[in-house]
Protein backbone atom coordinates (compact mmCIF):
# COMPACT_ATOMS: atom_id res chain seq x y z
CA UNK A 1 0.00 0.00 0.00
CA UNK A 2 1.50 2.93 -0.81
CA UNK A 3 2.17 6.52 1.43
CA UNK A 4 -0.70 8.67 -0.32
CA UNK A 5 -3.06 5.99 0.36
CA UNK A 6 -2.18 5.23 4.03
CA UNK A 7 -2.29 8.84 4.77
CA UNK A 8 -5.94 9.37 3.26
CA UNK A 9 -7.35 6.82 5.23
CA UNK A 10 -5.71 8.02 8.60
CA UNK A 11 -7.47 11.54 7.63
CA UNK A 12 -10.65 9.68 6.96
CA UNK A 13 -10.29 7.57 10.32
CA UNK A 14 -9.25 10.90 12.27
CA UNK A 15 -12.36 13.03 10.68
CA UNK A 16 -14.72 10.60 11.10
CA UNK A 17 -16.78 8.85 14.26
CA UNK A 18 -15.07 5.73 12.92
CA UNK A 19 -12.97 4.25 16.09
CA UNK A 20 -11.07 2.02 14.38
CA UNK A 21 -10.48 0.44 10.69
CA UNK A 22 -8.90 -3.20 9.13
CA UNK A 23 -7.80 -3.08 5.32
CA UNK A 24 -6.44 -6.54 4.06
CA UNK A 25 -5.26 -5.96 0.73
CA UNK A 26 -2.97 -8.57 -1.61
CA UNK A 27 -0.26 -6.61 -0.11
CA UNK A 28 -1.04 -6.93 3.24
CA UNK A 29 -2.87 -5.91 5.86
CA UNK A 30 -3.36 -2.36 8.01
CA UNK A 31 -5.37 -1.49 11.11
CA UNK A 32 -5.86 1.87 12.33
CA UNK A 33 -7.22 2.58 15.21
CA UNK A 34 -8.38 6.22 16.22
CA UNK A 35 -7.43 6.89 20.43
CA UNK A 36 -5.41 10.56 21.26
CA UNK A 37 -3.63 10.14 17.99
CA UNK A 38 -3.88 7.74 15.07
CA UNK A 39 -1.77 4.50 15.52
CA UNK A 40 -1.17 2.80 12.15
CA UNK A 41 -0.37 -1.17 12.95
CA UNK A 42 1.14 -2.87 9.46
CA UNK A 43 1.73 -6.76 9.28
CA UNK A 44 4.85 -8.42 10.03
CA UNK A 45 5.37 -11.72 10.68
CA UNK A 46 5.99 -12.88 14.14
CA UNK A 47 9.16 -11.99 15.74
CA UNK A 48 12.01 -14.79 16.06
CA UNK A 49 13.57 -14.42 19.51
CA UNK A 50 17.16 -16.30 19.37
CA UNK A 51 17.30 -19.01 22.80
CA UNK A 52 19.67 -17.57 25.28
CA UNK A 53 22.43 -19.48 25.68
CA UNK A 54 23.42 -20.20 29.58
CA UNK A 55 27.05 -21.69 29.47
CA UNK A 56 28.30 -23.07 32.81
CA UNK A 57 31.46 -21.17 33.80
CA UNK A 58 33.43 -24.01 34.26
CA UNK A 59 32.94 -25.10 30.62
CA UNK A 60 34.88 -22.40 28.57
CA UNK A 61 36.99 -25.51 26.40
CA UNK A 62 33.55 -27.21 25.01
CA UNK A 63 32.38 -23.61 23.89
CA UNK A 64 35.76 -23.10 21.75
CA UNK A 65 36.21 -26.57 20.84
CA UNK A 66 32.52 -25.89 19.45
CA UNK A 67 33.54 -22.59 17.53
CA UNK A 68 36.08 -24.32 15.99
CA UNK A 69 33.82 -26.59 13.10
CA UNK A 70 32.22 -23.23 11.89
CA UNK A 71 35.98 -22.03 10.97
CA UNK A 72 36.75 -25.34 9.50
CA UNK A 73 33.56 -25.05 7.17
CA UNK A 74 34.72 -21.31 6.37
CA UNK A 75 37.91 -22.21 5.40
CA UNK A 76 37.23 -25.25 2.98
CA UNK A 77 36.70 -22.60 -0.04
CA UNK A 78 35.16 -19.30 -1.15
CA UNK A 79 31.76 -18.63 0.99
CA UNK A 80 29.26 -16.03 -1.80
CA UNK A 81 27.08 -14.21 0.89
CA UNK A 82 23.46 -12.99 0.13
CA UNK A 83 23.91 -9.32 -0.29
CA UNK A 84 20.14 -8.78 0.80
CA UNK A 85 17.44 -9.79 2.86
CA UNK A 86 14.63 -11.71 0.66
CA UNK A 87 13.37 -15.05 -0.94
CA UNK A 88 16.38 -17.56 -2.32
CA UNK A 89 15.46 -19.65 -5.90
CA UNK A 90 17.92 -21.90 -7.19
CA UNK A 91 15.78 -22.12 -10.71
CA UNK A 92 13.93 -18.84 -12.63
CA UNK A 93 10.54 -20.74 -13.03
CA UNK A 94 9.51 -23.74 -10.79
CA UNK A 95 9.82 -26.84 -12.26
CA UNK A 96 12.80 -24.96 -13.93
CA UNK A 97 16.52 -26.44 -13.87
CA UNK A 98 18.60 -24.65 -11.13
CA UNK A 99 21.61 -22.20 -12.47
CA UNK A 100 24.00 -24.20 -10.81
CA UNK A 101 24.35 -27.63 -8.85
CA UNK A 102 26.90 -28.85 -6.63
CA UNK A 103 29.98 -30.02 -9.05
CA UNK A 104 29.34 -27.07 -11.70
CA UNK A 105 32.13 -24.80 -12.70
CA UNK A 106 31.17 -20.92 -12.86
CA UNK A 107 32.48 -18.16 -13.80
CA UNK A 108 32.63 -14.69 -12.08
CA UNK A 109 29.45 -12.81 -13.55
CA UNK A 110 27.47 -15.94 -14.03
CA UNK A 111 24.26 -15.88 -12.30
CA UNK A 112 24.04 -18.39 -9.93
CA UNK A 113 20.24 -18.04 -7.99
CA UNK A 114 17.58 -15.33 -7.67
CA UNK A 115 16.69 -13.17 -4.51
CA UNK A 116 12.85 -12.14 -4.28
CA UNK A 117 12.85 -8.66 -2.62
CA UNK A 118 9.78 -6.73 -2.38
CA UNK A 119 8.39 -9.02 -5.65
CA UNK A 120 11.63 -7.48 -7.25
CA UNK A 121 13.70 -10.64 -8.87
CA UNK A 122 16.96 -10.17 -8.37
CA UNK A 123 19.56 -12.64 -10.10
CA UNK A 124 22.61 -12.85 -8.36
CA UNK A 125 25.92 -13.56 -9.49
CA UNK A 126 28.97 -15.34 -8.96
CA UNK A 127 31.83 -13.03 -7.34
CA UNK A 128 34.50 -15.61 -7.53
CA UNK A 129 34.93 -18.85 -10.52
CA UNK A 130 35.50 -22.48 -9.31
CA UNK A 131 33.41 -25.06 -8.52
CA UNK A 132 30.22 -25.37 -6.40
CA UNK A 133 31.16 -27.42 -3.99
CA UNK A 134 28.09 -26.80 -1.56
CA UNK A 135 24.83 -25.22 -1.79
CA UNK A 136 24.06 -23.91 2.03
CA UNK A 137 20.56 -22.97 1.34
CA UNK A 138 16.80 -24.24 0.44
CA UNK A 139 14.66 -23.73 -2.51
CA UNK A 140 11.89 -20.92 -1.35
CA UNK A 141 13.84 -20.66 1.94
CA UNK A 142 14.20 -16.94 3.38
CA UNK A 143 17.61 -15.59 3.57
CA UNK A 144 19.10 -12.59 5.44
CA UNK A 145 21.73 -9.90 4.56
CA UNK A 146 25.19 -11.71 4.61
CA UNK A 147 23.94 -15.35 5.27
CA UNK A 148 26.17 -17.45 3.15
CA UNK A 149 24.64 -19.32 0.29
CA UNK A 150 27.40 -21.09 -1.93
CA UNK A 151 30.85 -22.55 -1.31
CA UNK A 152 33.18 -22.06 -4.12
CA UNK A 153 36.60 -24.09 -4.39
Amino acid sequence: MDLRKLKTLIDLVSDSNVSELEITEAEGKVRIVKGGGALVQGYAPPPVYAQPVAAPPAAPAPAAAAAAPVVEAVAEGHTLKSPMVGTFYQASSPGAKPFVEVGDSIKVGETICIIEAMKILNEIEADKSGTVTRILCENGQAVEYGQPLFIIE
